[in-house]
């Protein structure tokens, strides 16, 4: 269609857009059902269990993030037959020394999480559910453990197959992943399953990552690699480690952006007005993620253009891919806004619930897509630079970090809902021309003819 071909959606990019649709709008659905069947109290459980399991950003330090970026700099001196990568000895065996680190990396830190998730979990739950002796919580959270824990040792091998170029497959194993978790996680709720509803959905995740890799030729792909001779090994101290831990430190400042709104909110306009910021937010972060599948699906092709120094067509598909991006971005925002304001000026109320009502008032709406449109253009720019396996955008993390830290907490304590997200609408476009200017900075500097 000529719209698609417009909009640059092959098929990498439609995938992960309705990978990141049934999520997005999964987590909407969701928050119906456990309005339907949990009590209050279950329900608050569900979400403080997704709380403490976000804490897995803390074990896996970015690591999926390097493995993409230096999988698609090794690749992209080999080439394809079938399923087999063939071409120079030396970048054969650093893929190979790559997996089998990777490897060694996820079990080891699969298994601190484990215990983190077992032994902090049961002394909080423990300590602050003490009155809530009518809910089954302690199962529900141990099997939870164990399967996020078996989830993460999963996920570095897909990070590993985008890297090579199987973005397409890699995305519509997403797409599946997140439909059959939406499709076990409601039905577990419709048939009384209430709290371990998260853990069926979890064993979901790790069935379907097992057919992926069992019933087609992924799983293969990775043997094949595995198994090759290493006798040259990428250094982790050496190469990727001074890379990793900038990034580790840039998903860590933002982890705690986003993690105090509503706890803040909670505290200065209580239950309700929290829980509006957090629908909100579901539906932001949807689209932003959504959008953002226009730039992560050509990760592995900016990382082979910089490997091969042809910086012509780095910069041709960079700035066509921003324009797409950022046109879909706005559209979404626009939509989303006009569909509140439609079901509130009308009264629309789908299965009897007053679902305009569960977000934000339009200003604070407002403050909080402001950013989120900016954000577009930032993570862009930040993700260029990144395929050259550096990260310049660490200061920019911290101190953006820090001040909406400050501004949460500072503000929030005077002006509730309305002062944070001003402050957060304000942080974000100041510091935005630094943003930029680091881009073009480095851009210019990394890619200037040796002298």
């Amino acid at each position: 269609m000529w719209l698609t071909r417009k909009l640059g959606i092959d098929k990498s990019i439609a995938y992960t857009s309705a990978g990141q649709m049934v999520s997005a709008g999964g987590g909407f659905i969701t928050a119906l059902f456990i309005l339907k069947y949990l009590s209050g109290a279950e329900q608050g459980y569900y979400y403080t269990f997704k709380s403490i399991l976000a804490i897995q950003v803390f074990f896996e330090l970015g690591m999926n993030t390097v493995i993409t970026q230096y999988v698609a700099h090794e690749v992209s001196h080999l080439s394809w037959q079938g399923i087999q990568l063939v071409g120079e000895e030396r970048y054969q065996s650093r893929l190979s020394s790559l997996i089998h680190f990777c490897a060694k990396w996820y079990i080891f830190f699969s298994t601190i999480l484990l215990l983190a998730l077992i032994l902090g979990g049961m002394m909080f739950f423990s300590h602050y559910g003490r009155e809530d002796t009518d809910i089954d919580w302690q199962a529900p959270w141990l099997i939870l453990c164990v399967t996020t824990a078996l989830n993460l040792l999963l996920t570095p091998i897909f990070s590993y197959l985008q890297g090579l170029g199987k973005v397409k497959e890699v995305a519509a194993y997403y797409f599946y992943k997140y439909t059959c978790y939406l499709i076990a996680v409601l039905l577990s709720f419709a048939l009384g399953a209430k709290l371990y509803a998260l853990s069926i959905g979890n064993i979901i995740y790790i069935l379907v990552s097992l057919v992926a890799l069992l019933m087609t030729p992924l799983g293969s792909i990775i043997w094949n690699i595995f198994k090759t001779p290493v006798n040259e090994r990428i250094s982790y101290m050496k190469e990727i480690f001074p890379f990793q831990w900038k990034i580790a430190v840039s998903w860590i400042s933002g982890y705690f952006i986003f993690q105090l709104f509503n706890p803040v909110i909670f505290a200065t306009d209580g239950a309700v007005v929290a829980g509006q910021m957090g629908m909100t937010l579901t539906v932001l972060t949807g689209i932003q993620a959504l959008t953002y599948s226009w730039t992560s699906t050509k990760v592995p092709v900016y990382s082979g253009y910089i490997e091969m120094k042809q910086y012509g067509k780095l910069d041709r598909l960079f700035h066509y891919t921003v324009r797409q991006a950022v046109s879909v971005n706005l559209a979404l925002l626009v939509g989303f806004f006009a569909c509140i304001w439609v079901m509130r000026q009308w009264d629309i109320t789908p299965l009897g619930i007053h679902i305009a009502d569960r977000f934000l008032d339009y200003w604070p709406m407002l403050l909080m897509m402001v950013p989120e449109f900016a954000n577009q253009f930032i993570t862009a720019w930040a993700t260029y630079l990144r395929c050259h396996k550096e990260e310049p955008f660490l200061p920019y993390s911290v101190v953006s970090g820090l001040l909406c830290c400050l501004s949460t907490i500072g503000i929030g304590h005077l002006y509730g809902v309305n002062g944070i997200t001003t402050g957060y609408c304000l942080i974000t476009l100041i510091l935005m021309p630094w943003a930029y200017r680091i881009f073009r900075t480095k851009r210019r500097l990394w890619h200037a003819p040796a002298q």
